[in-house]
C-alpha cells in the first residue's frame, strides 16, 4: 500500500430502527435531558443519510456500517429472560441503538503508524454501561467482513476489567493521512459525578496489539472538569485532522505538557484553541461543537461538518465567525441537521469511525455513493417506525416491525449473512 493509496474513509453508523429516548447513558447530558421524548427513528436515519451526501459531495470517501440485532436478544438469553418479559429497564437496555455511533466501534492505527505495515482496529469493550456492554460482538462481526484482507487485522475487545470506548478517545496527527502519525490516547480518571469511560490501560493495551512505536504514541488525561460538564467522551472537546488540533482549552489535564510534545513530533502541528471566555464549556458541550467532523475535502480546504445547533448557540456562532474571518486552519463549515441523534447525546463526529486506509481494500459492501444512499434511504423511508414511545419498547409490534426493517435493509445491501450478528 502506497502512501498515496490511502485515504480517510469515513463509516457512518446507519441510525437503527429501534432508535429511542431511554435515557440510559449517565454522564450524557442531553441522553438524560430527553429521556422519555418520544423518538423519530425515520427521521433521525434519514438525517444520518443526509449527513452521508453531504460528505459525498466534498469528495470524501464515504462507507456504513449497519444496524445491529434489536432486541439484543442473546444478551437477554444470557440474562435468562426475553424483551418481552424483562424488567423495563433491562427491556430499554436490549433494546437500544446506541450502535449508531460509530466512533465508539473501534479504535483504529493506520498502516503507516504500525510496526507490521497493516491497518490495526480493535473492537471498544463499552463495559461501562449496560446498554452498549453487549454491543462488541456484532460490531466484531461487521469488521471482520469489512476489513478480511491481509492489509488488515482485526482485534476483539481488550478485556472488560479496563473500559475501552473506542475512537472518541482517539486522535491522530500526521501532514497527510498516508503518513506516519502520532496517536494520542485520551483516558479519563475521575469526573465528579460522572464515570470516567476511557481507562489509561485499555489504551496502553491498544497501543501495544496495533505495534505503535512508543516514541509516537501520548497518552493525555482528560480534565475532570470537562468529564463533569458532560464531556463523556474527548471527542465532545476535541477533535484532530492533518496537523491541527481543534480543542476547547479545558479539555486536557495537562493542556501544555501534550500541545509542547506535539509540536515536537508533529511537523506543521497548528492548535486551533477556543477559549472558555469565548465559549464557555456548557456551550461547547450542548452545542457539540468539538463533537463536529474535521476533515480535509478534496479542495484542501480543511472544513468543520457541524450540527445545526452550532449555529444557533450565539457563543459558538460567533466564534466560527472569527475564525473564519481571521483565515484559520479551518476555512470551511458545513451545517448539517441530525437533530434526532443530538437530542440523545451524539452528534457528526460519534456518527462515524475515520479508517485511513486504501478504499479499494474494503469489502464494497460497505462503501456507499449517492445511489447506494438512495436505495438505503427507500428501506428506511417504508420500513423505520416513525416514532417510538419508551412506553412501547415491549411491545411485540414494534420488536417485529423493527427486526423486520433491519433485515430488509440488510437483504438490500446484499448483507443477509450478518442477520444474527
Amino acid at each position: 500500500m502506497t502512501m498515496s493509496e490511502i485515504r480517510e474513509i469515513n463509516f457512518d453508523g446507519i441510525v437503527g430502527p429501534s432508535h429511542n429516548y431511554a435515557g440510559l447513558s449517565l454522564g450524557n447530558l442531553a441522553s438524560s435531558r430527553n429521556a422519555g421524548e418520544v423518538s423519530q427513528p425515520r427521521a433521525a436515519a434519514l438525517q444520518g443519510v443526509d449527513k452521508m451526501r453531504s460528505n459525498l459531495a466534498l469528495g470524501l470517501v464515504q462507507g456504513v456500517f449497519l444496524p445491529q440485532p434489536r432486541p439484543a436478544r442473546e444478551w437477554l438469553s444470557q440474562l435468562g429472560t426475553s424483551v418481552e418479559d424483562a424488567d423495563p429497564v433491562i427491556a430499554a437496555n436490549a433494546m437500544s441503538a446506541s450502535a449508531m455511533w460509530a466512533a465508539n466501534a473501534a479504535t483504529v492505527s493506520p498502516a503507516p503508524d504500525t510496526a507490521d505495515g497493516r491497518c490495526h482496529l480493535t473492537v471498544a469493550n463499552l463495559k461501562t454501561m449496560a446498554h452498549r456492554s453487549h454491543e462488541w460482538p456484532a460490531t466484531l462481526a461487521q469488521l471482520q467482513l469489512a476489513f478480511a484482507g491481509d492489509p488488515f487485522r482485526v482485534h476483539a475487545p481488550v478485556p472488560p476489567a479496563f473500559g475501552d470506548e473506542g475512537a472518541a478517545n482517539h486522535m491522530r496527527l500526521t501532514p497527510s493521512h498516508g503518513e506516519p502519525g502520532v496517536e494520542v490516547f485520551v483516558y479519563g480518571i475521575s469526573g465528579g459525578p460522572f464515570p470516567a469511560r476511557q481507562h489509561v490501560e485499555a489504551s496502553k493495551a491498544i497501543a501495544r496489539l496495533h505495534r505503535l512505536d512508543p516514541s509516537r504514541t501520548i497518552f493525555a488525561a482528560q480534565s475532570e472538569e470537562a468529564i463533569a460538564a458532560g464531556a463523556f467522551h474527548n471527542d465532545v472537546v476535541a477533535v484532530a485532522n492533518g496537523p491541527v488540533l481543534f480543542a476547547h482549552e479545558k479539555a486536557f489535564a495537562d493542556r501544555d505538557a501534550l500541545v509542547t510534545e506535539l509540536q515536537a513530533k508533529v511537523p506543521g502541528f497548528e492548535l486551533v484553541e477556543v477559549p472558555d471566555a469565548e465559549v464557555p464549556l456548557a456551550d461547547a458541550i450542548r452545542s457539540y461543537l468539538f463533537n463536529a467532523q474535521l476533515v480535509t475535502p478534496t479542495d484542501g480546504a480543511m472544513t468543520l461538518v457541524a450540527p445545526t445547533e452550532c449555529r444557533d448557540t450565539p457563543s459558538v456562532s460567533s466564534w466560527i465567525e472569527r475564525h473564519l474571518a481571521s483565515n484559520g486552519a479551518i476555512r470551511r463549515v458545513n451545517f448539517v441537521d441530525v437533530r434526532q441523534s443530538m437530542a440523545n447525546g451524539g452528534g457528526p463526529a460519534c456518527l462515524r469511525l475515520r479508517v485511513a486506509c486504501d478504499p479499494s481494500l474494503v469489502d464494497p459492501r460497505f462503501i456507499v455513493d449517492n445511489a447506494k444512499l438512495d436505495r438505503i434511504a427507500e428501506v428506511i423511508a417504508r420500513s423505520w417506525p416513525k416514532q417510538i414511545a419508551t412506553s412501547e419498547l415491549q411491545s411485540a409490534a414494534l420488536v417485529r416491525d423493527i427486526e423486520n426493517a433491519r433485515l430488509s435493509l440488510l437483504e438490500t445491501l446484499e448483507l443477509s449473512g450478518l442477520a444474527l450478528h
